[in-house]
């Protein structure tokens, strides 16, 4: 019996079709900005309501082709924060006929967790997982599940709405980013000290990736290239310099940033 789960981000859209073995029969991540306009209005625009809705019926098509039994639609943070989702949650089930089912911060985390470890040498000892979204970032600890988690409310759609005003982010811009990721980011510290010393930090979703990409070159993405390469925090802040003084123009020359997340 082979499966689809459809993921609703606040900046993506992706599936997975696996079959009953667990083996990838596709896998596509899209861009459709759901949360493009809610950190300004607290709302759903309609145009990113009509293009992730016209995604979610490609990938069922695609889902289709693969004699798929069952679909599920998710929902995050996009979904939980905007006062206007059950507009979406109907549209998606007018086109479609499936319900969105909008997890909570705590169910994401756990899913994220379970799927993070999955195919990484086993470790028994905590373990952090990071997932930075386009509406949310969640902080995961656990050893073999998920035992303690943490959101905050900035991601990569949010964090650059709230914070980043001009193409060429100034750098005091940048510093108040940092500063209120940081603030958010004590508090965690102080109610999970795990989060501090895990035994190994597990980053995922398309924000960490991409850093990941840049850092290797990546002329198109290669999930093996990726799955399980180590990060260190002196090549992530050498992405993060390159980046942040860069125009969208100069930006999107990075081999590794795609030009659809490269304004993020």
């Amino acid at each position: 019996m082979s499966v689809a789960v459809i993921d609703v981000g606040t900046n993506s859209t992706n599936l997975l079709v696996q079959d009953d073995n667990g083996v990838d029969l596709a896998r596509i991540v899209a861009t459709t900005r759901l949360g493009e306009s809610l950190q300004q209005t607290g709302l759903l625009s309609d145009d990113a309501i009509t293009r992730t809705v016209d995604m979610i019926a490609s990938h069922i098509a695609v889902a289709a082709s693969h004699d798929v039994s069952h679909v599920v639609i998710t929902g995050t943070a996009a979904c939980r924060r905007a006062h206007n989702t059950q507009k979406f949650i109907d549209a998606v089930h007018a086109r479609t006929g499936i319900t969105v089912e909008v997890l909570s911060e705590k169910d994401e985390a756990t899913f994220a967790f379970r799927g993070a470890l999955t195919g990484l040498p086993e470790l028994l000892s905590p373990q952090l997982v990071i997932d930075i979204g386009g509406g949310s970032t969640e902080y995961t600890v656990g050893v073999l599940d998920a035992e303690m988690s943490a959101s905050i409310p900035f991601g990569s759609v949010t964090g650059t709405a709230s914070h980043i005003t001009t193409d060429r982010p100034r750098p005091e811009d940048l510093t108040n980013l940092i500063g209120a990721v940081s603030d958010d980011l004590e508090e965690i510290q102080r109610d999970i000290p795990a989060v501090n010393s895990p035994a190994r930090a597990i980053g995922i979703a398309g924000t960490i990736v991409t850093i990941a990409a840049v850092e290797i070159g990546l002329g198109s993405f290669d999930d093996a290239a990726l799955h399980g390469f180590v990060l260190t925090r002196d090549a992530a802040e050498d992405v993060f310099r390159t980046l942040a003084t860069e125009t969208l123009a100069q930006r999107v020359l990075n081999p590794g940033l795609s030009a659809d997340r490269a304004d993020l």
